[in-house]
């Protein structure tokens, strides 16, 4: 009879000490879940700041780029005008030094 009530009794201790692990358990689970969520979360928003960053300095450098290729075609069409030039001016300053002799 002893042996059933202390059989009954380390039963019931052993069902309470299981039923106290298994709440921690799931506070413990209830947690880490809400920690992972909140990680994906933050990493999902620095995804999206980063691909915004890099959008944004893609689009600085193509303006960048443009307006590069717009003066460079300036100065070649101000070479070109100042080539188209040169022959006259030389004939010019021939002139002036045949007439001066």
């Amino acid at each position: 009879m002893k042996l059933l009530i202390i059989g009954l009794s380390l039963s019931f201790i052993a069902i309470g000490v299981l039923y106290y692990l298994n709440n921690e358990l799931k506070k413990k689970l209830t947690y880490n879940n809400r920690a992972l969520l909140a990680l994906q979360k933050e990493f999902t928003q620095y995804q999206i700041d980063e691909s915004r960053v890099k959008e944004k300095d893609t689009a600085r450098m193509e303006i960048r780029h443009d307006n590069i290729a717009k003066t460079i075609t300036k100065n070649e069409q101000l070479i070109s005008a100042v080539n188209q030039r040169i022959p006259d001016e030389i004939k010019k300053c021939i002139k002036h030094i045949e007439l001066g002799r």
